[in-house]
């Protein structure tokens, strides 16, 4: 039996990886696109606000506009295989064999190319009740959630770039802002650094560590 190769097989169901399937589809690339979830990490978020040309949309919403416009351009020049993690892959000659699992199924597949689209996890906190409170005023975005806070004080977990960056985000609208660095040394910019600690709003402690959040 010949194995069917595709011109392009998509690993991901976030905004680039159902972005990716809707274009090969109108280019009339063979191609097949592999999930394991759809929505990439914003399918977490109760509300986004940053999703331009709509105002407000929870995170399960935007992952089901991703698959409802994937599954509209399922056809001849695409398929999808939805809950099916990819394991292996690997390249013999010119062609990629893609090796997936759903369930207790495993299935190959060979390609052309592979774009790999998986995205990135967050690192979370492993304080007591920083799970519990997730979506609860812990948050792990600022650009999403920040807003939410005007006016309030908050805090920033972090001595990175990251968490500098959040900071400067987050001294334009709320009340204060404290920076909890676990170590003596901050590991962001010393530039950054130092533009963000001259704002009178935001106070850095360093050697901190967090052991719970009381909610």
């Amino acid at each position: 039996m010949t194995t069917e190769t595709y011109d392009l097989i998509i690993i991901g169901g976030g905004p680039a990886g159902t972005a990716a399937a809707v274009y090969a589809s109108r280019k009339k690339l063979k191609t097949l696109f592999i999930t394991s979830e759809w929505g990439g990490q914003s399918v977490v978020s109760e509300q986004i606000y940053n999703w331009v040309g709509t105002t407000a949309i929870s995170g399960a919403d935007l992952a089901k506009s991703f698959k409802d416009h994937v599954m509209a351009n399922v056809g001849e020049d695409l398929q999808s295989k939805e809950d099916a993690l990819v394991t292996h892959i690997e390249k013999v000659g010119e062609i990629f064999k893609v090796k997936t699992t759903m369930g207790e199924k495993v299935e190959d597949f060979e390609t052309k190319t592979v774009l790999v689209t998986t995205g990135s996890g967050r690192r979370k906190m492993t304080a007591k009740n920083a799970d519990r409170l997730e979506h609860k005023g812990v948050t792990y975005c600022a650009s999403c959630d920040g807003p939410l806070f005007s006016d309030m004080d908050v805090v920033v977990v972090g001595g990175g770039n990251a968490a500098f960056e959040s900071a400067a985000q987050l001294m334009a609208y709320c009340k204060s802002v404290t920076i909890l660095n676990r170590s003596e040394i901050f590991r962001a910019d010393e530039v950054t650094v130092e533009k963000v600690l001259k704002n009178e709003k935001v106070t850095a402690i360093k050697n901190a560590e967090i052991q719970e959040i009381l909610g």
